[in-house]
């Protein structure tokens, strides 16, 4: 949906930059709840992963699946790291 909210004129929103702009640079992002592999790599197209975190929906979603899933993301162990718990570290400042 970020290519969409940046068709939006500039004289509409009133801001310097394009939307995605400040949604890939001020938010972090969790999947919880969206363990599905195509979903996780569209996320991490749009934002990277120094902005995407490991969380799960507890009682209602797994652990264990969830953790399942965080296991075989398709990525190199250091952005696995980084989503796993080093941007937690950061953003929280742990």
């Amino acid at each position: 949906m970020l290519q969409r909210l940046d068709v939006m004129p500039a004289a509409l929103t009133k801001l310097k930059r394009p939307i995605s702009a400040y949604l890939r640079e001020n938010v972090h992002y969790t999947f919880s709840g969206f363990n599905f592999t195509a979903t996780f790599l569209n996320l991490l197209l749009e934002v990277g992963a120094d902005r995407i975190m490991f969380s799960v929906d507890h009682p209602y979603a797994s652990m264990s699946q969830a953790h399942s899933f965080l296991d075989q993301l398709p990525v190199s162990a250091s952005d696995k790291e980084k989503i796993a718990y080093r941007n937690a570290e950061r953003l929280f400042g742990l």
